[in-house]
């Protein structure tokens, strides 16, 4: 699993640094968990994981102000002793000097924010998810058609950018050209976005880098997307068959899930960006419960049926 740089935490999380004399450059997270040591504070470290980030709420604070100043002091030692990455103290919950003093001689650094205890367990735990989850790079363009994240795939120069670019024109919104980033979040989710370096620029043959931020303002353009569907585009053939209806869903892989790929055959007077976007509110369509290959299939069946019982009568 992909480990976090401590600074991205504190930079992301808004966190007040209490230990500025530990250095943070070379620390790192590797688990995507957070952990309230309620349990640790009372001594109980069977089952501890002491990698998560460990945070101190109202009731862990409370706690420790009840007890006296030696226990106070046997208690920090064995919490910190267990090489935790970070302690995160809530609600503006002060830690004390003693408890600094203790950290700073075991290197491991405090934290402080503003966020109630819950509030910044889910925030983190959302971040942290998205940052360690498995993460691939494909070839291929990503981009936002009427809320649906489509990802347009297919050979090199076939027209990827090209039709990216148009419907960008049409009002919708480009996340990645050319590399996406995709990272599996969980089983029904991934989440695609485009590398820092190439972020916002769409490379068009014969043109070259065009910036989509600055030509169509910051309404064009988005950092990331859920891929909901994958759109191939392919030279068109004739020894191929076609799919005419789409009673059958085709799908592709990636990273162990299931996306809904359609694939467009490619000839001179398609207009791409009209298709995909035809593509984008079918899905939509389906996704509300509406199928439109079903319904003309129904009709069909219906009107065989009205057709068998007049050739009776």
């Amino acid at each position: 699993m992909p480990k976090v740089e401590m600074l991205k935490l504190v930079e992301k999380m808004h966190l007040k640094n209490m230990t500025p004399e530990v250095d943070l450059s070379e620390k790192y997270l590797s688990e995507p968990d957070v952990n309230r040591p309620a349990l640790q504070l009372t001594g109980y470290y069977e089952h501890f994981d002491h990698e998560r980030i460990q945070i101190i709420g109202r009731v862990e604070y409370t706690f420790m102000e009840k007890q006296d100043e030696a226990k106070k002091l046997e208690i920090y030692e064995q919490l910190l002793s267990t090489k935790i990455p970070c302690l995160v103290f809530c609600r503006n919950l002060v830690p004390e000097d003693m408890l600094l003093e203790k950290a700073r001689e075991k290197d491991i650094p405090i934290f402080l924010t503003e966020k109630k205890t819950t509030e910044f367990m889910a925030d983190s735990l959302s971040w942290l998810n998205k940052e360690m989850a498995p993460c691939i790079s494909v070839h291929g363009v990503l981009v936002e058609v009427y809320g649906v994240g489509v990802m347009i795939t297919g050979e090199s120069g076939i027209g990827k950018s090209e039709s990216a670019l148009e419907l960008v024109k049409r009002g919708h919104r480009l996340i990645s050209d050319d590399v996406v980033e995709i990272r599996k979040i969980n089983d029904d989710t991934l989440i695609g976005n485009a590398p820092d370096i190439t972020k916002h620029f769409i490379e068009l043959r014969g043109i070259g880098i065009v910036d989509v931020k600055t030509l169509f303002g910051v309404l064009s353009v988005r950092d990331t997307k859920n891929i909901d569907l994958v759109i191939t585009l392919e030279e068109w053939s004739r020894e191929k068959n076609y799919e005419r209806l789409g009673l059958d869903e085709e799908y592709t892989e990636i990273l162990g899930n299931k996306v809904v790929c359609h694939r467009l055959p490619i000839r001179p007077g398609r207009n791409l960006a009209i298709i995909v976007e035809t593509a984008a509110i079918n899905h939509r369509q389906k996704l509300m419960g509406y199928n439109a290959a079903k319904e003309l299939y129904r009709r069909v069946q219906e009107n065989l049926e009205k057709s068998e019982e007049n050739n009776l009568f």
